[in-house]
């Protein structure tokens, strides 16, 4: 499983020539409601399995969650239904906010 750092990807998602990845945040509604990246999209864990055919198989896709053990767990049930380039962030929400956005409120 491939993986990236918070600052990896703030500096990812600074560069707009690469073409933007699908964030998935995998965490519950009240957890991306405290605290969120900005542009992830909410997909509770539990729903993934249901709401897998609504995600782009071709489309580069990061999941988040708020330490990274979900989303760990997200990436390899994406990878073995096909799913080619799927990136788990290292430290998820707890990690974005200590590295790129300190302001960021945790929980």
């Amino acid at each position: 499983m491939h993986q990236i750092t918070p600052v990896q990807l703030a500096e990812r998602l600074a560069e707009s020539e690469q073409g933007l990845p699908l964030l998935l945040d995998v965490r519950e509604p009240w957890e991306f409601e405290i605290c969120h990246i900005d542009g992830s999209v909410l997909m509770p864990m539990a729903s993934v399995p249901a709401r897998v055919g609504e995600l782009d198989r071709d489309r580069e896709t990061i999941v988040v969650c708020h330490h990274g053990g979900r989303s760990a767990q997200v990436c390899v049930f994406l990878q073995r239904q096909g799913f080619s380039n799927v990136i788990n962030l290292a430290g998820g929400v707890a990690g974005w906010a200590a590295q790129v956005n300190p302001r960021m409120p945790q929980y």
